[in-house]
């Protein structure tokens, strides 16, 4: 069979017609919910390239930058277990609590091992029998059914020691939930290629229907981007407010059913706490009952943080909500850097602050 023949796009002609598409007599601000959509962008220089009065902000599709800092204080309360081994991804581990980092806590001895992926986190249960190991489990829905996997590999093999933190949070109803709090204006959104392999187009649909704002899945490519901005600038030019699928060669309207039945079968939906948002109404994942002796929280008692205070001055919030951007936050480039950071979108390799330290120009 012959390899079937793929056009190439001129990015350069895509950009043209970016430009073409973009009204003369306004502002027009789009939002990349997505982390990796932000690094993408920030790597080519788009930004740059762009009509200055199209404005692509920063959204909350960092699962890390909207952890906060009273999470954090839980991971460090665990972490002081006599017998527990914490396992987590690597971005983690240098974001700011209230008082320490799970680096520092790591550093003053206490069992914090990085790994790549639920399976190693396992893995570390059955090496280590007479210890807990607990996996703190921060991610959107591309990567909580890999953690649901684990647990339901746990309990097929009887493996008593492994529990997981559950912070998972849901995509969707933050994007509802900053249209709700209406403190920034956005005319359209980039929708995260990788969570909507997993979940598909239609809970995207309130934002388009209720709230009238048009929305674009799209892959990671500049040519994915272009595309999808071209998508969005034509329906605000022909004033629809649609879910439109750029990055069909991974996504479908139903998404990944194998991926949401094993979601289903593992976790509910519950209320979540986010960094710049608060409490957001069904936007989190806990584990349902007949997990609970899997869940980290039942196992251990953990005291109550305050989530109403941040003590580090930084902006993370505002910039999470679109708000600012992350040169405006006095602590950018000045208290705040990636040799030592003051908030998880300087820390997180998707976050906002990252991005722009690493490839932006301006605001040095």
């Amino acid at each position: 069979m012959k390899p079937r023949k793929t056009t190439k796009v001129d990015p350069l002609e895509l950009l043209e017609a970016v430009r073409d598409l973009t009204p003369l007599d306004k502002t027009v601000t789009i939002m990349e919910v997505c982390g990796t959509h932000t690094m993408a962008i920030g790597k080519s220089g788009m930004r740059q390239l762009l009509p200055p009065n199209l404005k692509l902000v920063s959204g909350p599709g960092c699962p890390v930058c909207v952890t906060h800092e009273a999470e954090v204080e839980t991971f460090l309360h665990l972490a002081q277990h006599e017998n527990v081994i914490l396992a987590t991804f690597g971005d983690l581990m240098r974001v700011p609590g209230q008082s320490s980092s799970l680096a520092q806590a790591r550093a003053q001895g206490a069992r914090v091992i990085v790994v790549y992926s639920t399976l190693e986190a396992l893995k570390l249960a059955r090496l280590y029998p007479d210890r807990e190991v607990v996996f703190l489990g921060v991610g959107f829905e591309t990567t909580a059914p890999t953690v649901a996997m684990s647990i339901m590999q746990a309990s097929k093999e009887r493996i008593a020691n492994y529990s997981v933190y559950s912070m998972h949070k849901l995509v969707p109803p933050a994007i509802e939930a900053l249209l709700s709090q209406g403190e920034v204006k956005i005319d359209g959104f980039l929708c995260p290629g990788h969570v909507s392999t997993i979940i598909g187009t239609k809970p995207y649909e309130p934002a388009a229907q209720k709230y009238n704002k048009p929305c674009v899945i799209t892959g990671f490519d500049i040519e994915d981007i272009l595309q999808a901005l071209i998508m969005l600038l034509t329906q605000i030019k022909e004033r629809r407010c649609e879910v439109q699928n750029q990055y069909v060669r991974g996504v479908n309207s139903q998404g990944n059913m194998s991926a949401l039945g094993v979601l289903q079968e593992v976790f509910e939906v519950a209320d979540a706490f986010w960094r710049g948002f608060g409490t957001i109404y069904a936007s989190g994942l806990k584990l349902r009952e007949r997990y609970q002796e899997y869940d980290a929280l039942s196992r251990f008692e953990v005291p109550h943080f305050d989530f109403g205070k941040s003590v580090n001055a930084c902006s993370c919030g505002d910039i999470l909500k679109g708000k600012m951007i992350p040169p405006e936050c006095r602590l950018y480039k000045r208290a705040c850097t990636p040799a030592k950071p003051r908030g998880p979108c300087m820390v997180s390799s998707e976050g906002a602050c990252a991005a722009y330290y690493r490839f932006e120009e301006f605001g040095g």
